[in-house]
């Protein structure tokens, strides 16, 4: 299906189509036994991919202008949706992850970790080197998104950008959501996720 460019959407209904989107993709997802393996399926069955649609609903409250301490929340919001898109794709090809010789490692145990356990910036690396090509590179505006989250440990100085800069990365979740949600596999057309 061809969406328009999230750019030319108004910010309300990129919003709600975010919210859309994610909310029928975690729905698939959550109860995915019979249609992804048993390894992932069971991932994904304790995973709390509701939260992430509850997470996607709340994004409504960041179209407006915005407070110091709303502008945290709302980059906090986003990070946690971007995190949570990345730990799904990865948990839906959770055979082919723990054979990856890249696959991410404990430090201490040198284990591969299971995508619900893996932070951010693992996963950046990760998807960086496998997920992500050059046409398609996504670093950047993670690695801000990222570095915008972070300033919810608020005691040390760390830049939140503007709420024009926020409604522009939300204009880029829908296209990231787009992103993941297309590599995704479904049995057919009849039971993938749309956002309107």
């Amino acid at each position: 299906m061809i969406y328009m460019k999230a750019s030319a959407l108004p910010l309300p209904e990129t919003v709600e189509r975010i919210g859309t989107l994610i909310r029928g993709m975690m729905a698939f997802w959550k109860d995915a036994h019979g249609w992804a393996p048993i390894d992932a399926a069971e991932l994904l069955s304790k995973s709390m991919l509701e939260w992430q649609s509850s997470l996607a609903e709340q994004l409504s409250g960041w179209c407006g202008p915005l407070s110091d301490g709303q502008l945290i929340l709302a980059w906090t919001n986003l990070g946690a949706l971007v995190e949570g898109q990345m730990k799904l794709l990865l948990s839906v090809y959770y055979q082919e992850y723990l054979v990856d010789t890249l696959a991410i490692k404990n430090g201490r145990t040198g284990n591969t970790v299971d995508p619900d356990g893996v932070t951010l910036e693992p996963l950046i690396v990760f998807f960086k080197k496998r997920i992500w090509s050059q046409q398609e590179d996504w670093e950047p505006w993670v690695r801000t998104v990222q570095r915008r989250r972070n300033a919810i440990h608020a005691f040390k100085e760390n830049s939140i950008g503007s709420a024009e800069e926020l409604h522009a990365a939300l204009r880029t979740l829908l296209e990231f959501v787009r992103f993941i949600n297309g590599r995704l596999p479904y049995p057919d057309g009849y039971y993938a996720p749309t956002e309107c």
